[in-house]
């Protein structure tokens, strides 16, 4: 299927946005499509640690992803099976003007032979909703109070951050 990106600003410091991000029992609070996410491996969030999500659309269904990339406060990425796609999802946070650039860029691989004839078709939509889900996320977190103490701890200690 390919890759796409979308990028979106948010009036929020990029050690703010990461921390939100990292936390990823928040994504059924920006992702209209996921209903729950579950740490599932020991220890910190970081390189290695796994989670299982139950996603609602386009069917019901559980999967899991593992975080590749966690470098406080610009990047992070994670690799798993999404809805029907193997995907490798990344979100690069850049100091700007007013707040944080968030470029997120997704790279999907149909997981069979039909999806690989109808993906083409699909790729549009893919990109629109996650443009959308991104829109979510910029406005929960632009109404929310400002989090000071949670974006210096993940500026002023390097290694994983959890709430």
């Amino acid at each position: 299927m390919g890759t796409f990106q979308n990028t979106v600003m948010i009036t929020r410091t990029a050690p703010e946005v990461f921390a939100f991000l990292a936390d990823f029992q928040n994504i059924p609070s920006w992702n209209y499509a996921i209903e729950q996410t579950t740490k599932t491996s020991p220890g910190p969030v970081g390189v290695g640690a796994t989670y299982r999500q139950t996603r609602t659309l386009p069917r019901r269904s559980e999967e899991d992803f593992e975080v590749t990339v966690f470098e406080p406060p610009s990047r992070l990425a994670i690799q798993g099976q999404f809805g029907p796609f193997h995907a490798t999802t990344s979100y690069l946070l850049e100091p700007d003007a007013g707040g944080t650039r968030l470029t997120n860029k997704v790279e999907l691989e149909p997981s069979s032979a039909m999806l690989r004839l109808i993906s083409p078709l699909a790729a549009p939509g893919v990109k629109t909703a996650v443009a959308r889900n991104l829109s979510s996320l910029k406005q929960l977190l632009e109404e929310a109070p400002p989090q000071r103490d949670r974006a210096s701890e993940v500026r002023d200690h390097p290694g994983p951050w959890q709430p």
